[in-house]
């Protein structure tokens, strides 16, 4: 995971049972995970970082429960390409810039673009989604 940023497990307990879901042991380093990891997990990410420490965890697992924090509000998903979907954990409006080069999906932050429309040219707007592509500063650095 790239982010050190310490998460107490009694909060992410918290909040999910706030939202409604029953908090398990696998809901619970699941929703961790994807708090931690700001790269944009995709299903097998997450499944070959957990398998370390919860053997039994399958992918259907997973899936199930990434649907279910969909559905409730508190993870996105984002199909950035055709064949791969990530999950994000931060459901606040942003962007999302994808690198062609070593593949890291980042959160980019559009001051001039308001993403929170009601009705669009008489269509009812329920979710927008930016996606951008390019090489990363990172990428860019090396040369």
């Amino acid at each position: 995971m790239e982010n050190s940023e310490t998460i107490d497990i009694k909060s992410i307990q918290e909040f999910l049972i706030e939202k409604g879901i029953n908090p398990s042991f696998q809901r619970l380093k699941i929703y961790e995970y994807l708090k931690k990891a700001d790269f944009h997990p995709t299903v097998d990410n997450i499944y070959n970082e957990l398998i370390k420490i919860i053997p039994t965890i399958s992918k259907t697992t997973i899936y199930n429960t990434l649907k279910l924090f969909v559905e409730k509000g508190i993870a996105q998903t984002l199909t950035i390409d055709e064949n791969e979907v990530r999950y994000d954990c931060n459901t606040e409006p942003h962007a999302h810039f994808k690198c062609i080069k070593c593949g890291r999906v980042y959160d980019v932050m559009l001051s001039n673009v308001d993403f929170n429309y009601d009705y669009v040219d008489g269509h009812k707007v329920l979710d927008c989604h930016i996606y951008l592509r390019g090489v990363c500063k990172n990428c860019l650095n090396k040369g």
